[in-house]
């Protein structure tokens, strides 16, 4: 046997480069990719803080900023330190993005690895975590550093707070009087402590992380069962304090920055998101099965029918009953079902930020829970089974080289906007984003008419959707249709008045026209939202003085 040859050691590193390797090697062509016009923008190519590099302005601004509806200042000080070593060059951006998930797939390994003895599942769990095409979207957006960064701190945290569970101060110790406070004593707990805050500067959503703790603690640390009655439940809980008083000021702080981006349409009641959080997690599961048509915007449906958020909601609820009555025989399934569950809940939709109902990047982390509940739940399997190193090498083979296959095809996709959206708009149905940023696509390639005739559909499926009205409202102006033009910019700075870009475009509009008092109005608009506003500072100051008459 291959394993028979090599120590534990030396199969440990042979793994980490097989799957430091595959992964360089299946996600190199996206090196060569260019940006997207969907958020790359706002993040890199038009922003001025992040463009500058490396200032202590910019990076002032980073911890104070609320810009794209974040706080996330690390991710931030990340894209900075890309301009200052390769500028606006794709090549810079997408290369680091790689690193840190080829980073995040070894951490994954190893962390399972010390937390379970188990070499080969771990290893599988993290070869799914590296290949899958779900993934693709978080590694090959240059907008999503912000996913593969936070995962980074995530793996960092969980390693750091199982050495400081698992030390041999806490084994000597571990029956003291003040032994559940003991881990407050470890310098390893502290750093935990210290990545999770830098993970929520990264991305909020690792806020779910003080509760994957606990359910580690449960399997495999199974600090549920070593100890005596001192060790219940609420122990625990108090030793992660600290942990849960960071989600809370996060979730103050993402709240706050993010109102201005809650999606207000009058047809997401709160009962129409949880029939899409339910439908949601159903769909998230079928497609970490059979990862097919993925795109990059899911848009809301007009309606989901009763019969199908009713079969979810009792899938979702048998599921969850048969792992927790399970949970003491078959831990693992308990663990791996709420991972799945507990790390969605911010970016399930019930509190709605954004246009789409759902997302390929917020299964980043979460699908880490569904590949331990399957990994493991399939070994158990396979115990009884004489072929089992055989069927499981030959059944893994076969999985592992399906996702490389899939995931070389959904990179194809993001080599270009056109090429993007295009793919977007053919996998989903009235997707009114998708076909706005397809537009904006056309638009850049000089395609005109093309572009006018996908904002005016966008418009045609959702009205309220202030970025189709703008787009559709500029592209009028270019064909000279000023009055159509007019209302489409005015309907568009009502739904989003918060958005500098277009109140600055429209009050250049109404300059333009004659206008100078009202044009004023959206100039201030658009510097009261963005102070540091060259352009809009310059234009107000001209309308200022055109209505004087200077």
């Amino acid at each position: 046997m291959f394993a028979a040859n090599f120590t534990r050691k030396q199969l440990t590193a042979i793994i980490c480069f097989a799957l430091a390797a595959v992964t360089l090697l299946v996600y190199l062509p996206m090196l060569w990719h260019g940006f997207v016009n969907y958020d790359d923008p706002d993040y890199i190519a038009g922003n001025a803080h992040v463009k500058a590099g490396l200032t202590w302005p910019g990076i002032v601004w980073a911890f104070t900023s609320g810009d794209a509806a974040n706080w996330h200042p690390l991710t931030w000080i990340s894209h900075m330190a890309d301009c200052q070593l390769f500028g606006l060059n794709p090549v810079g951006h997408h290369l680091m993005n790689l690193l840190f998930h080829t980073a995040n797939t070894l951490l994954l390994f190893l962390l399972l690895k010390k937390l379970t003895g188990a070499l080969w599942r771990s290893f599988f769990v993290a070869a799914l975590f590296a290949w899958h095409p779900l993934h693709v979207e978080s590694v090959a957006w240059a907008s999503e550093r912000k996913d593969v960064l936070s995962a980074f701190f995530w793996m960092l945290t969980i390693l750091c707070y199982a050495k400081a569970v698992t030390s041999d101060k806490w084994q000597v110790t571990g029956k003291s009087q003040n032994s559940s406070l003991i881990t407050y004593h470890s310098s390893f707990y502290w750093l935990a402590l210290l990545f999770f805050a830098c993970g929520l500067m990264s991305k909020p959503m690792v806020v779910t992380l003080p509760f994957v703790l606990l359910l580690l603690d449960f399997w495999p640390l199974q600090r549920f069962m070593i100890y005596d009655l001192r060790f219940t439940i609420w122990r625990l809980v108090l030793e992660k304090i600290p942990f849960f008083a960071l989600t809370f000021a996060s979730c103050l702080i993402t709240y706050r920055v993010q109102t201005g981006a809650l999606w207000s349409s009058q047809s997401l009641s709160f009962h129409f998101r949880l029939a899409n959080a339910l439908m949601s997690y159903v769909r998230y599961i079928s497609k970490i099965f059979w990862p097919t048509d993925l795109a990059l915007i899911y848009p809301y449906p007009h309606f989901w029918p009763f019969a199908g958020v009713a079969v979810a909601a009792v899938l979702l609820a048998m599921l969850s009953a048969i792992f927790i009555l399970q949970a003491k025989r078959f831990p693992y399934l308990f663990v791996g079902w709420f991972w799945f569950l507990g790390t969605l809940v911010p970016a399930i939709g019930l509190v709605q930020v954004g246009v789409q109902a759902m997302a390929d990047r917020y299964t980043y982390l979460p699908s880490i829970g569904i590949f331990i509940l399957v990994v493991w739940g399939v070994n158990d399997l396979l115990n009884s089974c004489p072929q089992k190193i055989k069927i499981a090498a030959l059944a893994g083979s076969v999985v592992l080289a399906g996702c490389l296959i899939c995931t070389s095809i959904q990179l194809t996709y993001w080599r270009s906007s056109p090429e993007l959206f295009l793919h977007t708009v053919k996998v989903t149905q009235d997707n009114y984003a998708a076909e706005d940023c397809l537009g904006k696509a056309l638009d850049s390639i000089g395609k005109n008419d093309d572009a006018g005739k996908l904002y005016a559909d966008a418009v045609r499926i959702e009205p309220d959707y202030p970025m189709s009205q703008f787009d559709l409202g500029m592209n009028l102006l270019e064909h000279g249709d000023l009055n159509e033009a007019s209302n489409h910019l005015a309907i568009a700075v009502q739904l989003s008045p918060r958005n500098p870009v277009m109140q600055f475009d429209f009050g250049t509009y109404l300059m333009r026209h004659g206008n100078p008092a009202q044009a004023a109005v959206h100039f201030k608009a658009a510097l009261a939202n963005q102070p540091d506003f060259p352009e809009a500072k310059t234009n107000l100051a001209a309308a200022l003085a055109a209505q004087s008459g200077k």
